[in-house]
């Protein structure tokens, strides 16, 4: 009878737990199903444990559809090929980052989340999770792909006169030499002729002294040993014209078409020579451009037309910034230096300048939206934020700058050589 008069309480204290314990967990999971972020949990396997209600109504699958089941194949409509790869290096790196526009199918419709990765590991309660959370970022991802591609069109559309006065140049001159030809075309006919005379003449004896007079004088006329130096010279010129024409021409495509907007592998040097000549009306008058590649540069995986828009963007900066300290250039110009280089894993971009330098005050303002320090109508202050995106955000990189005031600034972008996607 005493025996289980002792059980007793230890029964009701022991259910009084269990209570307390199950009321904790349903609490828990109410908590968790309040948040309105993804909250997803995974085990080292990729084998989802936890799963919210917000999850729920982003992907359209319940719970019980998911769990147990591996991320990469609960049901979620990947985009990504290497989906799987890519969730795995998450279990195996076991570092928190930051995964942004992961694009997915739902209900017909491509969507973008952005997702952030915490490990959670305490070794002596048996825990040893990733806790992934994030959130449907369709509308600020298209919004963002708004405001790049405006940005582009701006930059082209500031471009577009300098690029229509970069071929009206050299047309110019193919049309004066191609007429000056035409001019002297009519006298070289009529040397043709009487030669062919001379030539029938000779056949059946001596030329005649009248026909040996009209081929001086024409001669003379047609002032032949000019033409003979300055024709050659004309269809020279011209096919340089037309050469300078044809590479305005295929930079303008290479930087307003670049090809899939996937990630792909380019010569970032090409790039850069590419957008350098785009860019050559904002910067010939103010300053001299200096490049420095390094030619055993392997090809670098990235957003082609996002990266000859940051190229742009610096080199349009560069050349304002040197405008501000030569003024109209009547002093001398100053200088542009594009250098390139691999650094391990890295390529390494640099681009120089000998302008008046970014006050110290505003340095910290840059990568900023909607900053800038240029007069009203001159700068929208997109271009070095949209930079900072692109490269950080787009592609896993890295951009700074080193200013003295006065002196110059010398931007810098770090791409890795490998695609965090391979």
């Amino acid at each position: 009878m005493n025996s289980a008069a002792n059980l007793a309480p230890e029964l009701l204290t022991r259910e009084a737990a269990q209570e307390a314990l199950r009321q904790a967990h349903e609490e828990a999971e109410l908590f968790i199903n309040s948040v309105p972020s993804i909250l997803i949990e995974i085990n080292r396997d990729a084998r989802i444990k936890r799963w919210n209600l917000a999850a729920t109504k982003v992907f359209g699958l319940t719970k019980a559809e998911v769990a147990g089941k591996q991320l990469a194949e609960c049901g979620i409509q990947w985009l990504r090929p290497d989906m799987r790869v890519e969730i795995e290096s998450w279990c195996a790196d076991r570092e928190s980052k930051r995964v942004d526009a992961l694009p997915f199918v739902v209900n017909g419709e491509t969507r973008f989340l952005g997702l952030t990765l915490n490990w959670i590991s305490a070794p002596e309660a048996g825990i040893d999770q990733l806790l992934i959370i994030g959130s449907d970022v369709t509308e600020r991802e298209i919004l963002s792909q708004q405001l790049r591609q405006a940005q582009k069109l701006e930059a082209i559309g500031q471009l577009a006169a300098g690029i229509a006065h970069e071929i009206n140049t050299p047309i110019q001159y193919v049309g004066d030499n191609t007429r000056f030809l035409q001019e002297s075309w009519p006298a070289f006919q009529k040397l043709v002729a009487i030669a062919r005379e001379m030539r029938k003449e000779a056949r059946q004896g001596p030329i005649s002294p009248q026909t040996l007079e009209q081929f001086d004088a024409l001669s003379k006329a047609a002032d032949f040993e000019y033409l003979q130096t300055e024709i050659p010279r004309a269809i020279e010129q011209s096919l340089d014209g037309t050469q300078r024409v044809g590479k305005i021409v295929r930079a303008m495509k290479e930087f307003s078409h670049p090809g899939s907007e996937e990630k792909r592998s380019i010569d970032i040097n090409k790039a850069i020579e590419t957008t350098i000549t785009v860019a050559r009306n904002e910067w010939k008058y103010v300053a001299e451009v200096e490049t420095h590649f390094d030619l055993d540069l392997p090809l670098v995986p990235c957003h082609a037309g996002e990266f000859n828009q940051v190229i742009l963007n610096l080199l349009i900066n560069a050349a304002q910034a040197i405008a501000q300290s030569v003024a109209d250039g009547s002093q001398g110009k100053g200088k542009i230096v594009v250098c390139t280089t691999r650094d391990e894993d890295w390529a390494e971009i640099s681009i120089s300048d000998t302008g008046a330098g970014i006050p110290e005050a505003v340095r910290s303002r840059v990568f900023e939206p909607f900053f800038t320090t240029k007069a009203v109508g001159k700068g929208t202050g997109q271009g070095l934020a949209l930079a900072h995106t692109a490269i950080v955000r787009r592609h896993g990189g890295k951009i700074w700058f080193d200013s003295e005031v006065g002196k110059g600034t010398t931007f810098y972008i770090r791409m890795p050589l490998q695609s965090p996607e391979a």
